[in-house]
């Protein structure tokens, strides 16, 4: 039996218990082998939304805004899209509800509350895009990553 990767195997699972035990993550699983994993689980985030009485307009607002922000291609580097959802993430994504509506902020993390938001992690999480990556562990914050 090789010995190949068992040591990397044994610190992933050590840091998987970290963060689990030790700082109350959400074990999402193995992702290796999931279908349509993305940077950004729409799903879960807009969950997360919608317990936080944001509706769903402005969830739907938010997310696009949020897709924008994380698109690569057309000459867009991982630079200023890290940069784009950077903001977002910091700052809240700005948007009305429809027309007649004032500008309201949907906050995508709870920065005064910080106990407040979901945080989770997954390994092997393979995505496609431009090139397929498959990091060991990935860490979410209100299942939204970059």
């Amino acid at each position: 039996m090789s010995n190949v990767g068992q040591r990397e195997r044994a610190t992933q699972n050590r840091l998987v218990q970290f963060f689990q035990q030790e700082l109350g993550y959400r074990y999402l699983g193995n992702w290796e082998y999931r279908e349509n994993n993305r940077n950004i689980e729409q799903e879960i985030l807009t969950g997360w939304l919608q317990q936080r009485g944001v509706s769903d307009a402005l969830i739907t607002r938010a997310i696009r805004q949020l897709d924008t922000a994380a698109a690569l291609g057309e000459g867009k580097k991982l630079y200023y899209a890290n940069k784009d959802v950077y903001r977002l993430l910091r700052y809240g994504v700005k948007d009305k509800e429809g027309a007649g509506h004032l500008n309201e902020t949907v906050w995508l993390i709870d920065w005064k509350n910080p106990e407040a938001n979901d945080f989770a992690i997954a390994e092997e999480v393979s995505i496609k895009g431009e090139n397929k990556k498959r990091p060991d562990i990935v860490l979410y914050v209100n299942v939204v990553v970059q």
